[in-house]
């Protein structure tokens, strides 16, 4: 990865975000409408479904989506919408399928596939034919590991939408990683507040002086700057070496990461709920969901190495540790930034040179909501 280090422009008139955007009810379904029913959005990894029939279930808003490991060892996704009487199949975060999925109402029952193989008593009913009525499906990908959903009756195509990330971050050979944590953040605060704070480091000097004893806000350099995918890299300071509590490598690096990101982290805002860190040592990445107007769910996983993962000799801990407690002071900022926008005082102020990328965040997205 090669970054031009050239300054970036802040737009004439660049400010933050009306009122409206973080505490108008009626702004949140068009954000459901308009952006993650429509755009491929982070639903976790692959690795969390390794058994045929194994599944979890998303839901966004009003819908909710299967997403499982199907019979030929592929993953399937299907609405969570029983073809008969719409009711929903599985209330479970998480779950196994046996060979078959069945509605818990009238015993209408589904291969792993999505297609109706069982329908009590509907073998009298003229015409009907199985054929007629699979799950409605879900269009699905998976990259570097990743899977990721579109509930769209027409969706973009992955490839076309994710090209410009392709390759990007090969040095770490991201699929190949184990999550050897998982934490989970309700946050008291607009979904978009956790991405913006992401965004920029103008606050770390203030909220974060153990990340800025690590790398200098002012170090940075973003090689993504408008679109849905957002971002670059920050260089350590010299007496540090990783982002843990010791400052040091916490295992040994990736054995990709080439000599130039072994002093860096690579930020990357990658729309509309993931946010992807990439360290010398391991990967952290955070999966975010509005959860109301005024607050959102918040996922962060820690990825590394198999073989570190599974000696367990090595102190990972030491990075995760660090990033959970820089994780609750973020949305600890997040929750009064919340509490002060809903006041009838605030409005917007101009963003400062150190947030570029919050106004490109706010330009995309003004763009997607319509």
């Amino acid at each position: 990865m090669t970054f031009k280090k050239t300054a970036e422009t802040l737009p004439k008139g660049a400010h933050t975000l009306e009122r409206d955007y973080y505490v108008n009810p009626s702004i949140l379904e068009r954000e459901y409408e308009n952006i993650f029913f429509k755009n491929w959005i982070c639903a976790g990894r692959s690795s969390e479904l390794t058994k045929v029939g194994q599944y979890k279930v998303i839901n966004i808003d009003t819908e909710s989506v299967i997403v499982l490991r199907g019979g030929n060892g592929d993953l399937k996704a299907h609405f969570n919408v029983c073809r008969h009487r719409g009711t929903r199949i599985c209330k479970n975060a998480t779950g196994q399928f046996s060979k078959s999925i069945q509605c818990g109402y009238h015993g209408w029952t589904y291969g792993l596939d999505g297609k109706l193989i069982g329908a009590p008593h509907m073998d009298i009913v003229e015409g009907f034919k199985k054929d007629d009525y699979p799950l409605h499906s879900v269009a699905l990908a998976e990259w570097e590991g990743f899977i990721f959903i579109n509930i769209s009756d027409d969706p973009e195509s992955f490839d076309t939408a994710f090209a410009p990330l392709f390759g990007r971050f090969s040095n770490w050979n991201i699929s190949e990683l184990l999550v050897q944590e998982t934490k989970k953040y309700q946050v008291k605060g607009n979904w978009k507040l956790v991405i913006q704070n992401y965004c920029e480091c103008y606050h770390c000097p203030i909220l974060h002086p153990e990340l800025a004893a690590i790398h200098n806000y002012m170090s940075g350099r973003n090689d993504l700057h408008e679109g849905p995918f957002l971002g670059g890299y920050m260089d350590f300071n010299d007496d540090k070496d990783s982002i843990t509590a010791s400052g040091e490598l916490c295992c040994p690096p990736l054995d990709g990461v080439k000599e130039e990101s072994l002093n860096r982290v690579y930020y990357y805002a990658i729309s509309p709920n993931m946010l992807l860190s990439l360290h010398p040592e391991y990967v952290m990445y955070h999966t975010v969901w509005p959860n109301g107007v005024d607050k959102c769910n918040v996922t962060c996983s820690w990825l590394f190495a198999k073989d570190v993962v599974e000696s367990g000799k090595y102190n990972t801990q030491d990075g995760i540790d660090f990033w959970d407690m820089t994780n609750k002071q973020d949305w600890y900022i997040s929750e009064l930034s919340q509490l002060g926008i809903q006041s009838k005082k605030y409005s917007p102020a101009p963003y400062s040179g150190q947030e570029s990328l919050l106004a490109a965040f706010d330009k995309y997205y003004l763009e997607n909501l319509g």
